[in-house]
């Protein structure tokens, strides 16, 4: 919808038409909505590309956009749920333009959802001056309310937005004047002024914003909405309300309606940093900003142009502050105000971070798996290992003797410097993660396997023991490095291009490959050498 230039009706409602088909098929919607252009008789360059494109053309960038918007999504979804802190996420693409996401061990629920849908679209826009805005609402009203039967459609915008000749704040004069409640019921001031019954202007006369209660929002968008309305709201502004209620009598949300500038004088693509703090003057939760050295010039510019005037923070459509620009802002600093606690201002400063997301998400589907069937999942894991290494641990002895032992000994390091790395960087033991400790087991035995059997082989032409042991080692020093490193290259590559749990079993077998060289190499020869000192008979099968 926002790659479509003039967008009408017609538009509107085979877009709607195509969305409806959309959620009911797995075509991607680009094909849709070029069938039913095509059932319409309407050429795409009609909304889109140029005059000379031919719909074939069009439609192959149609697909480019929404195929860059999918993978964009990913990665900036990705980047989200990495700086949340969720232990081994899983994101996976289903068709053309759906996103599977599996978050294990997520607690807030609804803070989850949150991060994956907002569009985190950052906007800077001028909040009108109050006698334009309230000479906009007076003329919605009076439509609404039927006074105005025919409009006049000479007039231009630029007549409608042209304020310089205003001068002082006259909200509050313009709505007593303007608007007679003497002798009026309550019924009729609904009738004759529908607008101004659910819009509640200012009381203190300070500015044109607009009071709705939460449970008349949805009517004030509707009549907002009407096409007659439309026509006398100038096409470079447009209401929106805030982000968050404030409390109203009898436990009543209410809402802010502002009057901004369609265009944003800045976007939050400037932005650089954002961190989530507590303001130590209003000790309410914010969300401190820095942008680049592009934004910061601008930044400077759009204060240093607008002093006295309000400029609204908004993110997705809803406004979070509308401060007063006091005096030019150098240094490409700002702040977000509006937050409920301090956990809002993180996800606020997480998404901020990892950009806006190029098209809308929504859940269409989710799915909660119990604690309790994750544990059972995790505790059969641990069961496998533990007996994975006793059966390991018991073939080693009944097979080497009293070098089997050792093998135990190294064995038993191995797993305790595996599990002690992951508890250092706070990792969560996932199934991914034992099936990489199981692997790891194997492949510490396969060391020991390769040094016993050459020292058995120096053993056997005669060499005393501490020869047979240093010629053992050095012989099978390069089998055991080579086929760990070539296996710790195969854990970067998946580490490196895989997903969710595949990351989690990369990062554990590499973990345990490190270890078992270690076990192996320095920790089997250090207990070698004193058995050796010692006068520890040695024996080898």
């Amino acid at each position: 919808e926002k790659l479509a230039k003039n967008p009408d009706e017609v538009f509107t409602s085979l877009l709607a038409e195509a969305e409806e088909e959309a959620a009911l098929s797995n075509e991607a919607v680009v094909d849709i909505i070029a069938l039913k252009f095509q059932e319409k008789g309407i050429r795409l360059s009609r909304y889109f590309g140029t005059i000379r494109q031919d719909d074939d053309e069009i439609l192959a960038g149609l697909k480019d956009d929404a195929e860059d918007a999918v993978t964009r999504a990913m990665e900036i979804i990705r980047n989200r749920i990495d700086q949340y802190g969720v232990s081994e996420p899983s994101i996976q693409r289903q068709g053309s333009r759906r996103i599977i996401v599996e978050l294990p061990g997520v607690a807030r629920e609804e803070e989850a959802k949150q991060l994956l849908q907002g569009t985190a679209l950052l906007e800077f826009r001028i909040v009108r001056d109050p006698d334009f805005a309230f000479a906009i609402m007076q003329k919605v009203d009076e439509v609404l309310a039927g006074n105005i039967t025919q409009l006049d459609t000479g007039k231009t915008n630029s007549e409608l937005t042209d304020t310089s000749s205003v001068d002082g704040d006259t909200s509050l004069v313009a709505t007593e004047d303007s608007i007679p409640t003497e002798q009026l019921t309550e019924e009729e001031f609904k009738q004759q002024h529908p607008f101004f019954a659910v819009a509640l202007l200012d009381p203190q006369g300070n500015s044109a914003d607009a009071y709705v209660r939460g449970d008349e929002r949805n009517k004030l968008e509707f009549m907002l909405s009407k096409p007659e309305v439309q026509n006398v709201i100038p096409n470079n502004v447009e209401f929106v309300f805030s982000a968050k209620s404030l409390p109203g009598q009898d436990a009543q949300e209410i809402y802010i309606m502002y009057m901004v500038n369609k265009s944003p004088e800045l976007t939050g693509g400037v932005i650089t940093d954002a961190v989530a703090t507590i303001d130590p003057n209003s000790a309410a939760p914010i969300v401190n900003m820095t942008m680049n050295s592009e934004g910061a010039t601008e930044w400077a510019r759009i204060t240093g142009a607008n002093i006295g005037k309000r400029i609204a923070i908004m993110l997705d459509g809803s406004v979070f502050s509308a401060p007063s620009v006091r005096n030019k802002i150098p240094g490409g600093r700002s702040q977000i105000e509006g937050m409920a606690d301090l956990n809002e201002a993180k996800l606020l400063e997480i998404v901020l971070k990892a950009g806006a997301l190029p098209a809308p998400v929504d859940i269409i589907e989710e799915r909660t798996v119990g604690p309790s069937l994750g544990q059972d999942s995790v505790n059969s894991g641990l069961s496998s290992v533990i007996i994975g290494y006793l059966l390991v641990g018991i073939f080693m002895v009944f097979y080497y003797h009293r070098t089997g032992t050792i093998a135990a000994a190294v064995l038993t390091f191995t797993i305790l410097f595996i599990l002690g790395v992951l508890a250092g960087f706070n990792a969560t033991l996932t199934l991914p993660g034992i099936a990489g400790i199981i692997l790891t087991i194997g492949m510490a035995v396969d060391a020991n396997v390769l040094i016993f059997e050459r020292i058995r082989e120096e053993m056997a032409t005669g060499k005393t023991i501490k020869a047979s042991i240093d010629s053992g080692f050095s012989r099978a020093y390069s089998a055991i490095i080579d086929s760990n490193i070539t296996t710790f290259f195969t854990g970067i590559i998946l580490f490196q291009f895989g997903t969710g749990p595949i990351q989690g079993f990369a990062l554990t077998l590499m973990i345990g490959i490190a270890a078992s060289l270690f076990s192996a190499l320095v920790i089997a020869r250090l207990i070698f050498d004193m058995m050796v000192a010692k006068g520890i008979k040695v024996t080898v099968g």
